[in-house]
């Protein structure tokens, strides 16, 4: 019997020679892309049984091009990169990452409203310039006075509320999506949300109707003075949108992790505003989760290969054994 074949798309920075000894040791021809061009995978992929991927898309047209695929597994939670439709049309396995860094989100997630609300970075900048706290441009507010308003409640949206609760004076929440529950946050309708929230998190994927979403005319209707982080994904913010409403003052600021093109030119404007405070893609980063990143696609990809279904699957085939590579 010949070895099933793994091809490991974009890495980036992630070193994926843990995840490479799991599935060598289990029996699989492990190939390394380190790519995210179509051309540059499907070369090495078509022959491929299982295939996983960072950051690089994979739509009908790659699909096309390997015949053999049964399995798809991401290095994140996030599974936007895959057409998730046209895997499932093909009978294909999708699984991804739900729990590899529900933690270091949320708390980059908290982290960054309580910089924003306490002002550090500026009160950084005023000790390093030689002045002290007269010298500070806008008093900070009490987090205990404030709102917190979190947009979507999947995994890391609950952490967030979870431990936030303690900190802001009230957190409030809306998912049309996911069923209420009795340990979980105030649930609201997307209005109230958006005209109570001091400071207004995102926490939703990003889909045909989610893109965008932030607009001039969401921002609008957002208190005068409020904030907004984003540590979900880029294309949920109108960036122009955003830049107006910090530059008249309707955000007092925000915080990004995400952006709509990863990394920003040098020239844009997100870059350099005075009241965006920055941080590049880096919310899900600490060590264990780096670990995580590299293992448990692997593990996907082998209870795949050994038992016929992935542990964590977002797209199950039709033919619930249809993906099975051994049994």
């Amino acid at each position: 019997m010949s070895h099933p074949i793994v091809v490991i798309t974009d890495t980036e920075e992630l070193d994926p020679g843990p995840g490479v000894r799991l599935l060598s040791d289990a029996g699989f021809e492990v190939r390394l892309a380190g790519s995210r061009d179509p051309d540059v995978i499907a070369a090495l992929a078509h022959d491929a049984d299982a295939l996983i991927v960072g950051y690089a898309r994979v739509d009908a047209a790659l699909l096309d091009r390997l015949p053999k695929l049964r399995v798809l597994a991401t290095m994140s939670a996030g599974h936007d990169m895959i057409d998730t439709v046209e895997a499932a049309r093909r009978g294909l396995w999708v699984a991804n990452l739900p729990h590899a860094a529900t933690e270091d989100v949320a708390v980059h997630a908290l982290a960054q409203a309580l910089s924003l609300t306490r002002g550090l970075p500026q009160a950084d900048a005023v000790v390093r310039s030689g002045g002290w706290s007269q010298d500070l441009t806008e008093t900070p507010r009490r987090a205990g006075e404030l709102t917190l308003g979190v947009l979507g409640l999947g995994r890391i949206a609950r952490e967030l509320t979870r431990i936030a609760a303690p900190v802001f004076g009230r957190v409030i929440a809306h998912d049309p999506h996911v069923p209420d529950r009795p340990d979980g946050p105030e649930r609201v309708d997307l209005d109230t949300l958006v005209r109570d929230a001091d400071i207004l998190s995102l926490h939703v994927p990003s889909t045909p109707r989610t893109r965008g979403m932030v607009n001039a005319g969401l921002l609008a209707r957002m208190r005068r003075g409020s904030m907004l982080v984003n540590v979900s994904r880029g294309d949920l913010v109108d960036p122009e949108a955003l830049l107006d409403a910090l530059d008249d003052g309707r955000l007092a600021g925000a915080a990004l992790d995400v952006f709509p093109v990863e990394p920003p030119a040098a020239a844009d404007r997100l870059r350099s505003h005075p009241r965006l405070r920055l941080s590049p893609h880096s919310a899900f980063l600490s060590d264990a989760s780096l670990r995580a990143y590299a293992t448990e696609p692997a593990r996907n990809v082998i209870a795949w290969w050994t038992t016929g279904r992935p542990h964590t699957p977002v797209v199950v085939p039709a033919d619930a054994t249809s993906g099975q590579g051994a049994s």
